[in-house]
C-alpha cells in the first residue's frame, strides 16, 4: 500500500525539473600554452622538454620515441576542449613538435583555462 502511494507521487513531479544535479568542470593532463610548446627546440633533450612541460600524458610503449601531452577540459554543461601535442625523439633530442592550436599564454578568455589557475603575465 506504501509503495503504491510512493509511485503515484513520483509522477506529480515534472519531468524537466528545477532540481537538477551540480556538474562540476573537469581538467584532466597537461594544460600547455603556445610560449611553453615554442620553448621546445629540436636537439633539446628528454630531461630539459621534461622539466619545461611537465611529465607527458601518455607514454606510448609501441612509440618510445614519442611522447604525447593531452589536454582535456570539459564543462559540467557538457561542452569540452581536447588539445595535443607530440613531442617526437631521435637518439634521445627533439627530433620535431606536432602541436594543435594553443593559445599563446594563460588567456582569460580561454575556455579551457581551469577557473582555480590565475593568468600569468
Amino acid at each position: 500500500m506504501a509503495s503504491l502511494s510512493l509511485v503515484a507521487c513520483s509522477s506529480m513531479l515534472p519531468s524537466s525539473s528545477l532540481f537538477t544535479p551540480f556538474r562540476i568542470d573537469i581538467a584532466q593532463g597537461n594544460y600547455l600554452t603556445g610560449d611553453l610548446v615554442e620553448r621546445v627546440k629540436p636537439g633539446m633533450p628528454r630531461e630539459e622538454v621534461r622539466f619545461l612541460l611537465g611529465s607527458p600524458l601518455l607514454i606510448d610503449p609501441f612509440h618510445p620515441n614519442r611522447w604525447d601531452y593531452v589536454f582535456r577540459f570539459q564543462r559540467g554543461a557538457g561542452e569540452s576542449v581536447t588539445r595535443r601535442v607530440t613531442i617526437h625523439f631521435d637518439d634521445q633530442r627533439v627530433a620535431r613538435v606536432e602541436a594543435d592550436a594553443l593559445p599563446a599564454r594563460d588567456d582569460v578568455n580561454d575556455p579551457a583555462l581551469p577557473r582555480n589557475r590565475q593568468p600569468r603575465y
